[in-house]
C-alpha cells in the first residue's frame, strides 16, 4: 500500500488521525470522527486551531464558555449544498454532541491568532466553478485566506464523474511567493455511489515521490509536496475535503509546465 494513502480504521469513533508527528511534516492535522446521535466527543485544541467540518450531519458544541447549537445539518453530501462549520482557536476545551449520525472532519494547523470561536455560516462561504469541459469541478471555500485564521486553509471540492480535478497537475511546496507558496495538504475522499473509486497521483519533478493511488470511499491522501491531480471515473462522482497549512497563509500554486499547455 502507498505510504501516502490512509485507510479508515473502523466504522465509529476516530477512524482517521493524521498528525504532523505521524505524517512527518510540520503543519497539517486531519482527524475523521464518526458519531451516533447523542454521542459525545471531547478534546483540547492546545496550541492548534481547528475548523470542524460536519461533512454530513449536525452537532452542538461547547467551546470554553461559548455554546453553539445545530452546527451543520447537511444530509445528502452529493447534492452539493453548503453547510455550516465551526472555527475553534488554540487553548480551547471543546465538547461535541452529535445531533443524529455525524461524519466530522477535524482540520487543524498551528494556532496563535487569539480569535474567538465562531460559526462559519453558509453566507460566509464562496461557491465557484473551476475549469471547463472534463476539467470542470465545483468549489466551496470554507476557510480561505480571506477569512480570519492563523494558518489554516480549508476547502471542499465536488468533481463530477468522468472529470479531473486539481488539474492540470499543480503543486505548492516551495516558499517562492508569488509564484508558489509552501503548503502541506490532505485530501479526504468520498465517492458516489460508495462502491466506486477515484485515482490520485502525487509526484515531484525529480520523481523522488511518484505514487498513483486507487482511492476508495472514506480514504485520505497525504500530499507532503509535489503535484497531485485527481481523476473521477465514469459513473462515480468524487468529493474531497482539503486541509492546507504552511509557513505563510496564502495559496499560490504552480502548474506542471509539461501539462500547462492545455490552459494557455
Amino acid at each position: 500500500m502507498s505510504s501516502l494513502l490512509i485507510k479508515p480504521n473502523g466504522q465509529q469513533g476516530t477512524v482517521i488521525d493524521i498528525t504532523p508527528e505521524n505524517a512527518g511534516w510540520s503543519f497539517v492535522g486531519f482527524k475523521l470522527v464518526k458519531l451516533k446521535s447523542g454521542d459525545i466527543f471531547k478534546f483540547q485544541t492546545e496550541d492548534r486551531e481547528y475548523c470542524l467540518v460536519p461533512i454530513t450531519g449536525a452537532f452542538d458544541a461547547s467551546t470554553n464558555d461559548i455554546q453553539f447549537e445545530g452546527v451543520g445539518g447537511r444530509q445528502n453530501l452529493f447534492a452539493q449544498e453548503l453547510t455550516e462549520h465551526l472555527f475553534v482557536p488554540e487553548k480551547t476545551r471543546v465538547t461535541i454532541t452529535a445531533a443524529g449520525d455525524l461524519e466530522l472532519g477535524m482540520c487543524s494547523a498551528p494556532g496563535g491568532s487569539g480569535l474567538p470561536a465562531r460559526r462559519i455560516g453558509r453566507s460566509d462561504q464562496a461557491q465557484s466553478t473551476r475549469g471547463q469541459g472534463t476539467n470542470t469541478r465545483y468549489i466551496h471555500d470554507i476557510l480561505p485566506e480571506t477569512q480570519p485564521a492563523n494558518s489554516l486553509l480549508v476547502v471542499e471540492v465536488f468533481t463530477p464523474a468522468g472529470n479531473w480535478s486539481s488539474y492540470p497537475p499543480h503543486k505548492h511546496c516551495n516558499d517562492n511567493i508569488p509564484e508558489e507558496s509552501a503548503l502541506e495538504e490532505t485530501y479526504y475522499h468520498r465517492i458516489n455511489p460508495p462502491q466506486g473509486f477515484a485515482f490520485q497521483r502525487v509526484y515531484t519533478d525529480d520523481r523522488s515521490i511518484d505514487e498513483t493511488m486507487a482511492v476508495e470511499d472514506g480514504d485520505c491522501v497525504k500530499v507532503p509536496k509535489g503535484y497531485h491531480p485527481v481523476g473521477a471515473p465514469h459513473g462515480y462522482d468524487n468529493y474531497y475535503l482539503n486541509v492546507m497549512a504552511g509557513p505563510k497563509r496564502v495559496w499560490h500554486f504552480k502548474n506542471d509546465p509539461e501539462h500547462e499547455w492545455m490552459i494557455r
